[in-house]
This record gives structure tokens, sequence and C-alpha cells, in this order.
């Protein structure tokens, strides 16, 4: 596989050895002086009529490059005009559309702070991000509405019907106001690089949903390793899918900045549905497409497939991430599609996207100089980073083949979650370590290996589901007496959510009816899928839940019963 990371080992002090790796390819150069718009929307002017952003469903919207480049100033002017800040945090409850990156990128543009929400998510769950965030406007269209219309703050809508937005600020007659100022956008303080631009929400390593607080630094720097494969050759060329969810930071990151930061086109899809995902692969002639293993498996085994065409596929490769991906699954992909490349790669919103990731040439993928890493790894170290495989017991970093917690430094490093000091320290430690709660390995030849998580995150469809918020759920009902949520490997989802329930003394309620309970509080992919009533919660000396026993012994009922 070529060279292998290199190896850095230092001496930290008589009796302990640094054993800190880095990439295999030279470190790649970082802008100080641009914003995150700035940096994605250089050099847009000679791509004015280029489609920068198509939206897959017949009909759907499209942007230029020109009309990106417009809207983007034309939404941060408005929002100076309607008091917006620096530093004021704007949550966008959107589905993916084309309109998205031109709202996230006009809010950084601003001088304010992105924070993407799931718009199908209940309107509890989008009132406490737009609470805990201190978010001063709300951006949603239909899909969202009725839920941020009691937020407490205003609310800018989109769409062609404001009927159906009934006290929402339209968003056509908004950016036609800042036209008619005339002003360009005057910042009352230049925005910096170091200033925050998006306050995505995640679990990290354990608990409840936290805001994650990154710079336009963190995210340019990220954007520069990440992309350093793609030649020039490739600017103007790559057709991407935009499946992902851009309320995610891979979604909104990873797939749409890097997209128009090189000039391509983002084919949006706002679901997925096999039929319209294969339509728009062939229909617009789609390179790249960033998916998780569950639309993988429907691709190799749904019969939707054999109406199709594929043998004229543009697809040149596949980028798969946020759940682990089964040999058998990577094996028939490979043998129905063997034209097509699969990745695996590995990040975390805390390190604001991709972290680490196999990589392509800008010619063939399997002869020109960058090559790819082994199957079934998630890839190699990116320029500009360091990694370290940290024993969790004893806090000693590892050397080579020897699996230990995954632990990142680099300046794509998030500052911090927000308002949560203590949460912080926990994940960076004093030497700005980020501790994924991650375990894998490093091989002979830098090419690294998940093996297991420290952190009980459930990954169901690549979406993060917290144990804890669904077992405070459970503890809420009054005839629950104790509860635990783990996950169990499930071929579609990758995880499903599912629960041991101790019930209080004549207590009535039906599996069902618990379930339901939590149905009820949850945005869709939290919801448990299954729930056994056990006698004891096992738990160590500690109090913690001993989740592997607890699935153990959930896995032989299930099977028992089954026989």
């Amino acid at each position: 596989m070529g060279d292998a990371a290199i190896a850095v080992v230092h001496e930290a002090d008589e009796e302990e050895q640094e054993h800190i790796f880095r990439s295999r390819f030279p470190p790649v150069d970082l802008p100080d002086d641009v914003t995150v718009p700035e940096f994605v929307l250089a050099g847009a002017e000679a791509y004015a009529d280029k489609v920068a952003l198509v939206e897959a469903a017949p009909g759907g919207r499209s942007y230029t490059y020109g009309e990106v480049a417009r809207d983007v100033a034309r939404f941060a002017r408005a929002l100076r005009s309607v008091g917006v800040r620096k530093g004021h945090v704007v949550v966008v409850a959107l589905p993916n559309l084309a309109v998205y990156p031109v709202v996230s990128l006009g809010i950084m543009s601003a001088g304010a702070v992105f924070s993407g929400v799931n718009p199908r998510a209940i309107a509890a769950e989008i009132k406490k991000q737009v609470e805990d965030s201190d978010a001063k406007l709300v951006v949603t269209n239909e899909v969202a509405y009725d839920k941020v219309k009691d937020a407490g703050v205003p609310v800018i809508g989109i769409g062609d019907d404001m009927e159906r937005l009934p006290g929402a600020i339209s968003w056509d007659e908004l950016l036609a106001a800042a036209d008619r100022t005339g002003a360009p956008v005057v910042a009352l303080d230049p925005v910096q690089q170091s200033d925050l631009c998006a306050l995505p929400y995640s679990s990290g390593t354990t608990g409840v949903s936290k805001g994650v607080m990154l710079s336009h630094r963190n995210l340019v720097s990220n954007l520069c390793s990440s992309m350093f494969a793609v030649g020039e050759e490739l600017v103007g060329q790559v057709v991407t899918l935009g499946l992902m969810p851009f309320f995610h930071i891979y979604g909104i990151t990873g797939i749409c900045c890097s997209t128009l930061r090189h000039k391509g086109t983002v084919v949006v899809m706002d679901r997925f549905d096999l039929r319209t995902f294969l339509g728009a692969l062939v229909t617009h002639r789609v390179m790249f497409a960033p998916v998780v293993p569950p639309v993988m498996l429907a691709m190799v085994k749904s019969p939707v497939a054999d109406d199709f065409d594929l043998s004229g596929l543009a697809l040149r490769s596949i980028m798969t991430a946020a759940a682990p991906l089964a040999p058998d699954l990577l094996a028939a992909f490979e043998k129905k599609f063997p034209g097509v490349q699969v990745e695996e790669a590995y990040g975390l919103t805390e390190h604001s996207c991709i972290t680490l990731t196999h990589a392509a040439s800008g010619d063939d993928a399997r002869q020109g100089p960058v090559q790819v890493a082994k199957k079934n790894s998630v890839g190699f170290i990116l320029p500009n980073l360091e990694v370290k495989f940290v024993d969790p017991d004893t806090g000693r970093s590892l050397p080579k083949n020897t699996p230990g917690e995954i632990c990142v430094r680099s300046q794509a490093v998030m500052q911090g979650y927000y308002r949560k000091k203590e949460e912080t320290e926990r994940t960076i430690d004093a030497k700005g370590w980020l501790h994924t709660g991650d375990v894998g390995y490093i091989d002979d030849d830098g090419d690294v290996f998940i093996v297991d998580r420290i952190k009980e995150l459930i990954k169901y469809k690549g979406f993060q589901v917290a144990p804890a918020e669904l077992e405070a759920i459970l503890l809420s009902h009054p005839s629950v007496q104790d509860a635990a949520v783990f996950g169990l490997p499930d071929e579609e989802a990758g995880e499903i959510p599912v629960s041991c329930v101790v019930r209080r003394c004549g207590a009535s309620e039906s599996e069902a009816d618990i379930m339901a309970y939590v149905a009820g509080r949850v945005a869709s992919y939290k919801k448990l899928r299954l729930l056994q009533f056990v006698d004891v919660i096992h738990k160590s000396v500690s109090g913690k839940i001993l989740r592997r026993q607890l699935r153990d012994e959930f896995v032989s009922r299930t099977k028992t019963a089954a026989a």
C-alpha cells in the first residue's frame, strides 16, 4: 500500500513515550484569511452559468453558481437588516433543498452561526435546540413550520404559498427588501476565521445532544485536508449526490461545501426512495454518491434496480460512513457494480466532518499517485492531522497494530461543546487531543481499522441515538421502575434501538404500550424497535448499566422465543 503513516515517537517523560501518527502525504496549505463562504465560493464568477445545485425531483429548483453567490450575499444583507449580528445563532429546520446551502452560507457570511436541526424531529426536540443555542431566528418551510412557530423566536419561511406559513417572514420578500437597500453587507465587527460559524448538535462520546462549536477555521481546515487529492482536472466536473441530511455536518460540509468549492454540481434529494435515487444517478450522471449501508443494501437486493439500465452509469465511487459496512454487503455490491469504487470513511462532528478516508487520484484511482486504503479499513490519516491510539485504562499511547481509543489533533478540532465546560474537558484534553470514544488501530501500511466503540451511541441508519435520552423518557413513565437501552445489529439499519424494562409492581401496560409511549416523544429514527420486560437491570458496583450482558441475554431470550 505504499508508504505507511509516519510514526513519531516523542519522549513525554523519562518513563513514557508518545506514539503519534501522521499522514503519509505532505501537509497542505491552509489559508488563514478566508471565511467558509469565501473559501467555498472562491472563483464562482468563472462558473456563473454552471448549475451548482439541482433538486432530483422532476421540476425541482436549481441554482447556478451566479445565483448562489448572489443569494448568499442577499441573505446576509437581509439578516443584518433584521438585527442579526456576529455570533447570533440561526436555526435551520429545512429538508434537503437546493436552497439549503444558500441559507447556511448566507448565515455564515453575515457573521452569524448556522445550526441545522432535523425538520422531521418533534416540536419539543426542535424547541430544545432553539432554546439551548439561544437562537435569534429559525428558517423553515411547510415541513416544519407547525413545529417551530411556537419556539419563541421569529421565523423566516421559504415557500411559494406563504398562506401556509402564517406569521412567518417571507424569504422572497426579505431578499427583495435587501435588494432595495442597495447597500453591501457591512458587519459591525469584521468576521474573523476564529469566529464561530456553525453549531451542529451531536451526542458526542456520551449523553444527550450538545452544541458543537465550529469556527470558520475548523471547517476550512477540514475541507483542505479532506479534499487534498482532488486534482485540477476535476474542477467543474464532479456531480455529487446530496442525499445525506444537510442538517448533519457530513451533508453540509462533506457534500455541499466540498462540491461547491470545486465547482461541481450537487444533485439534491430530500429523502431516500430507491426508484428516485437510481433515476437521479442515471439522469444527472452522478459520479460520486456519499451514502449509508442501508442504501447500498437496497441497491444490491431490491428488484426495483432491475427496472433500470445501470450499465452506463457515470458513477465512479461511493463513500459510506456513519455506520459499519458489513463485508458480505461490500462483496455483493462490488459484484453488482464492478466499476464503482467503494470507500469507507470515518468522521465526527467534533472534528468538523471527515477525519480518516480512502482517496482517489485525479486519474484512475487504482493507478494514480494517491493510493486507496485497504478494504474494510476506514482509510488513512489525512494531511495536517495527528492521530494516536490510547489505552482507555492507563491513558498511554500505543504502537502500531495495537487497539486503543482513537484520538485526533488538528485545526479541525471543535472549539468545545456550547455552554458545557465539563463535557468539553472530558472530550478534549489539555494537549488538544480530541478523544473520539472509538477503538481502533493503525497497521503497518498506515491504514486505520475501527474495532469497537467505547461510547454507547446507537447508529440507526447513520443517525445517532443516545441511550441516555431514551432511558430518561422510559423512566418518566409511571409504570417503569428501571430501564436500559442499547443497540442490536440490523442488516438494513446498521443498528436498532432496543430496551429492557423493569415494570413497577401491579403495572398492566404491555411492551407495545411502553414502546408507543417513547415513540410519541421522539423523532421516528429514535423509536424503540424491540422491548422486553425483565426482572432486573444489571449494573456494575459503580452503578453503570452492563449493556453487553443485557444485550446477550436479550438475544438469547429472542432466540429461545423463536425456536
